[in-house]
């Protein structure tokens, strides 16, 4: 058995791995590197886009930030989310808000560091990336609308800089992009009506608090009705292999989801309806794949 001493310790891990979002940057990880295989260079050998030491160190640099921006984010909403998320907010207090923010410095040097063996350009992007999420988590976020346009901006970063490195500019891409833009933009929106409670206690500006429920959920089902357009167009224009099934029940999700927001009144609802977007987003994910089988089965064999 475990010794008090060693309990303790093994809390603090999964205390620290639950303030970075271990899960998210596993999942954005794979994404970057599915991504850069099979939609930015389908024509490069395998080895040659996994085995590309710039690319790693563009992917372990997107994991050092992300992981700094959940620190930083976290040490700024630790009271808002002792209303929201109180269990998750008990289990990160296992860490000390000192030990959080040594740790963010050290994320954030290590990122620019890796960075600095690529090129001055990604210091620089890294740089104003870190910067971002930093003023996005100290000022922007208590902006209406404002925070939640940056924040799915931010998001979805990690995926411009492989973009850049591969200067893949087809359209197919770009349409991909504003799909997944949307989606997040809708998601942190969601986000806002699930945690109502802890803005108003903290006076955030959020677009429920100033506009009510009403206007917020309007907004929300507009942008989910923008990202069927780009669903269909990657359907019915572009060829996406068998991943146009992956777009077909991503349509019938979305307009399930837009039902159900009609309908939604509390915030067990809306965290029914963040968990249908994160659901997409993460079957995005891994329905990559799908675009080529005939070479995932080639590449496995």
């Amino acid at each position: 058995m475990l010794s008090r001493k060693n309990k303790l310790l093994l809390f603090k891990l999964l205390s620290l791995f639950s303030v970075v979002r271990g899960y998210n940057i596993l999942i954005i990880t794979l994404a970057q590197y599915l991504t850069s295989i099979y939609i930015l260079s389908p024509d490069l050998p395998l080895r040659e886009v996994v085995f590309d030491f710039n690319l790693f160190l563009i992917v372990t640099a997107s994991a050092l930030v992300i992981a700094s921006g959940y620190i930083i984010n976290n040490f700024y909403d630790a009271e808002k989310d002792l209303i929201n998320k109180p269990t998750k907010s008990m289990l990160d207090r296992l860490v000390s808000q000192r030990f959080k923010l040594t740790t963010y410095f050290i994320l954030n040097f290590l990122a620019v560091f890796a960075a600095s063996y690529i090129s001055f350009r990604a210091v620089f992007f890294f740089s104003a990336y870190i910067f971002g999420i930093w003023i996005y988590s100290h000022k922007l976020k208590r902006i209406p609308f404002l925070g939640n346009l940056v924040s799915a901006t931010l998001a979805i970063a990690p995926f411009f800089v492989v973009f850049v490195y591969y200067r893949n500019f087809e359209t197919v891409i770009f349409v991909h992009a504003v799909f997944l833009f949307l989606l997040i933009l809708a998601r942190e929106l969601i986000k806002d009506l699930e945690n109502m409670a802890g803005d108003m206690a903290q006076n955030y500006k959020t677009v429920p608090i100033l506009y009510g429920t009403k206007v917020s959920k309007g907004i929300i089902g507009f942008l989910i009705f923008l990202t069927l357009v780009p669903a269909l167009l990657l359907i019915q224009v572009f060829d996406v292999g068998y991943m146009y099934l992956y777009f077909w029940i991503c349509i019938g999700l979305l307009t399930l989801f837009i039902i159900l927001l009609a309908k939604a009144s509390g915030k067990k609802h809306y965290v029914w309806l963040h968990n249908i977007l994160k659901f997409i987003i993460v079957g995005g994910v891994f329905s990559i794949l799908l675009i080529d089988v005939d070479l995932v089965l080639n590449r496995i064999l």
